[in-house]
């Protein structure tokens, strides 16, 4: 890591991310930024899309993977009639089709996509196939299988329909997981026709909504004017919805070792708890046979 990294920068910046950049440059732009030594992000979006991306510093990247495994919610317009390679604005066109379905033959498919369903994902995708990334794989022009895979859609909605731009807007909320641009591949084929999304915004991330976010200007502003840390949640900010429970200091001192305490003192909790002492987050913990095992320890 560059000696540039010298921030124990720890907290939460919930991004609004713009469109055409990655995940991941878009999180190492804002940690050179900030010269925070450690970062992470929950949940790649594509370049293509925008929206909910939580960027973890410091000690929030401990809370990841606790994290990262909630649902999700997108909205998407898809225009029906073109596919392209990529099942977005950014492939080739490789098929048309004039088969341009009614509103109410759109609404009539769509309950075979809620629920507990069989997805391939994309071969423009971040999935590793043999070590490599399947995108690597397609832009080469490999030929390569990628399995199917079980997802969860728990609601699918036709938001609206633009029948004469042939452009169907639809919300989404689904399993980790869950390739949209497949889901709107999928769609359009089971109408006999094609497609490709031409939107793709995130509204909600697990525990991260639209309204907790920032958009990418608003914080090069804050930064620019060193006002760096305003723009940075505490890292307890996401964990509203588990149990709190108060230490002593020798409780404290104990858990930060990774020692764990007697249950006695302690309401009943299930799942994980946050242990606090002085308003700082010291572990996560868990409830085993009478005691509290720390999980995750804080240097807050």
């Amino acid at each position: 890591m560059s000696s540039h990294y010298t921030e124990n920068i720890n907290g939460w910046i919930i991004l609004d991310k713009p469109q055409g950049v990655s995940s991941n440059q878009i999180l190492r732009k804002i940690q050179y930024e900030l010269q925070a030594k450690k970062a992470g992000h929950i949940g790649t979006l594509d370049p293509f899309a925008t929206g909910v991306l939580p960027l973890a510093f410091g000690e929030a990247t401990k809370l990841i993977p606790f994290l990262e495994e909630g649902n999700k919610t997108y909205e998407f317009t898809l225009k029906l009639g073109i596919a392209t390679t990529t099942d977005d604005t950014e492939g080739e066109i490789i098929k048309t089709s004039d088969q341009i379905p009614t509103k109410e033959e759109i609404e009539e498919i769509l309950p075979k996509f809620r629920g507990m369903i069989k997805q391939i994902p994309p071969k423009y995708s971040a999935i590793h196939i043999n070590g490599q990334r399947a995108y690597e794989l397609a832009r080469k022009g490999e030929d390569f299988e990628i399995p199917t895979r079980e997802i969860h859609v728990y609601q699918l909605i036709l938001k609206s329909y633009r029948a004469e731009k042939h452009e169907a807007d639809f919300r989404v909320t689904c399993s980790k997981g869950t390739y949209v641009r497949t889901l709107g591949h999928d769609i359009a084929e089971s109408l006999n026709s094609c497609g490709h999304l031409t939107s793709l915004r995130r509204t909600q991330n697990g525990i991260f909504k639209i309204e907790n976010t920032i958009l990418l200007e608003n914080l090069k502003n804050i930064l620019y004017k060193g006002q760096g840390v305003s723009a940075i949640l505490p890292v307890e900010t996401f964990l509203c919805d588990i149990t709190d429970i108060a230490l002593t200091e020798e409780e404290a001192q104990k858990l930060k070792n990774g020692q764990s305490l007697s249950d006695q003192r302690f309401k009943p909790f299930t799942g994980r708890a946050a242990a606090i002492y002085n308003n700082k987050l010291i572990a996560l913990v868990e409830r085993k046979d009478n005691t509290l095992i720390p999980i995750r320890v804080f240097n807050l």
